[in-house]
């Protein structure tokens, strides 16, 4: 465009000199001058052909500028409509997929009813299986009633009269008296010796709380723990199982849960974190393992410690670290690894007064209650469990027995079995070693823990706000999104079918895909 206008300049130039020239030449000049004249005007003839030369040059300039301009918004055009039908073809995509997963769903929970009525029409005919079969039981009670001519109270009377026919009037007498005299004797002895071995073993009781406060450096550190939008609070309590209350007590975070173990590495994971300063969703994860291999070796230490104290030697490994998750284990409050080490020192005592074997009494004091290590990971009863464990690790036959029968659901082999059920009372009933509600409390959040686990796909399950919520996090190659909205309500179901609790109880399904890489 400049060299338009500097040609126009050149042109307007060449004008105004023509111009000028003219008006000198009718002013008379001279014959030279007459030919500047035409000169002049032959200069301007040619100026009006280059003006009109360069407007037709910057006309075809134009057009070329033009189209080009169209080809583009043509190209960008074609471009749009390209994106548009993309993005309708990916939009009608997820549509179909959406109304794929709702006829999943659709046909799951039909399945789900279709099933629920199978196994109730069974339950019916179950029922009435089992009223026939109680009216031919009543119909033969009346047939043989009616042969023998004597009703089932008469039969037992006529028994009962001949044999008391047997016995003279001065046997019993005598025998009676002999009984008498012997639980007497037998009382007092067993008295003598339970109140001298609880007077020579004494131990203090520290009752378990559910709760653990950690102490901060500032208030500045409560929002650091919680972290943008919650994410770092989220990550500690779904990592360690454990409820936070952050709450208005100064330079404080208060850390519940009814599992002391997990409690115990939350204490533990944050106290690391707010050392260390960093807080973010991967360094608490590594903080939270690093706590578990301490408390893991807490454990150990624990259980060495047990078994030292008490005297009992050869222990297997393995024992010994069930020994040592007893100090976090609570029974009615009471921790179950102080109240076993309190049992084998009593029925080690009583032992030793009645002449039998201190050792054998201490060992099985010590272990009888080592099921309770495993109870809230596995079915069964305590004693069950204790007893397959001391079996698994190859103790005695009477220390399985002792274990097996402190309860009384075993007759005892040996006087010393019978010591470790008497120890197992006496520790028991001491003022101040046990509470209920607590128990309890423990045993309903255990069973809550328990029901979740028990389904397929779950990997693991948190109990959290005191029983009012269960977080369950399942595996997610084996649970995708569709079956976590039907495992969530089979959760419900069954919680509902199994626990007494008091209001409700929130089922939270997570399921997490992570996927992780090194850079070089």
């Amino acid at each position: 465009m400049q060299w338009l206008f500097l040609i126009i300049g050149l042109v307007l130039g060449l004008l105004f000199g023509i111009i000028g020239v003219n008006f000198y030449y009718k002013r008379g000049l001279s014959a030279e001058q007459k030919q500047l004249a035409e000169d002049s005007e032959k200069a301007k003839v040619e100026a009006e052909k280059i003006q009109a030369q360069a407007q037709k040059d910057a006309e075809n300039r134009k057009r070329e500028l033009l189209l080009q301009a169209k080809e583009e918004i043509s190209k960008a055009r074609v471009e749009l409509e390209h994106d548009v039908r993309e993005k309708r073809q990916e939009l009608a995509r997820e549509r179909n997929k959406l109304e794929q997963k709702e006829d999943n769903i659709e046909k799951q929970l039909a399945n789900a009813e279709n099933k629920r009525a199978e196994l109730d029409k069974k339950l019916e005919e179950a029922q009435k299986s089992l009223e026939r079969t109680k009216e031919i039981e009543a119909a033969k009670e009346r047939e043989l009633e009616s042969i023998s001519g004597l009703s089932i109270a008469e039969a037992k009377s006529l028994v009962l009269d001949a044999a008391e026919k047997e016995y003279s009037h001065d046997m019993a007498v005598m025998l009676r008296q002999m009984e008498e005299k012997t639980k007497q004797d037998a009382d007092k002895i067993a008295k003598d010796i339970i109140v001298s071995s609880i007077q020579r073993y004494a131990s203090d009781y520290v009752s378990e709380a559910t709760v653990s406060v950690v102490n901060l450096p500032n208030d500045e550190m409560k929002g650091r723990i919680i972290g943008r939008e919650g994410r770092n609070i989220r990550a500690i309590e779904t990592i360690t199982g454990v409820d936070l209350i952050i709450d208005d007590t100064p330079e404080a975070v208060i850390l519940s849960s009814f599992d002391p173990i997990r409690r115990e590495i939350a204490r533990l994971t944050i106290e690391k974190l707010v050392s260390d300063g960093r807080i973010h969703p991967a360094r608490i994860e590594e903080m939270a393992n690093k706590a578990r291999k301490e408390i893991n070796q807490t454990i150990k230490q624990e259980g060495e410690r047990a078994a030292y104290e008490t005297g009992v030697m050869n222990l297997h490994p393995e024992i010994i670290k069930l020994l040592g998750k007893l100090r976090y284990r609570t029974s009615y409050g009471q921790i179950v690894l102080q109240h076993s080490i309190e049992v084998s020192y009593l029925a080690g005592m009583m032992a030793g007064e009645l002449g039998l074997d201190v050792n054998f009494a201490k060992r099985a004091g010590l272990l009888h209650d080592i099921g309770k290590a495993v109870d809230f990971e596995q079915e069964g009863t305590h004693i069950q469990l204790g007893y397959d464990i001391a079996r698994k690790y190859h103790e005695s036959e009477n220390v399985c027995n002792a274990i097996e029968a402190h309860h009384g659901d075993v007759e005892t082999k040996t006087p010393e079995a019978a010591l470790i059920a008497a120890a197992d009372a006496i520790s028991a009933a001491r003022p101040g070693a046990r509470r209920e509600n607590l128990e309890t409390y423990i045993n309903r959040i255990q069973k809550l823990e328990e029901i979740a686990t028990s389904f397929d796909g779950v990997d693991k399950s948190y109990a959290i706000q005191a029983g009012r919520e269960i977080r369950v996090i399942v595996q997610p190659e084996k649970v995708n999104d569709e079956e976590m909205i039907l495992k969530a309500r089979q959760i419900c179901k069954k919680i509902e079918d199994e626990l007494d609790y008091p209001g409700q109880i929130k089922v939270n399904i997570i399921r997490e895909t992570r996927a992780t890489d090194v850079a070089k």
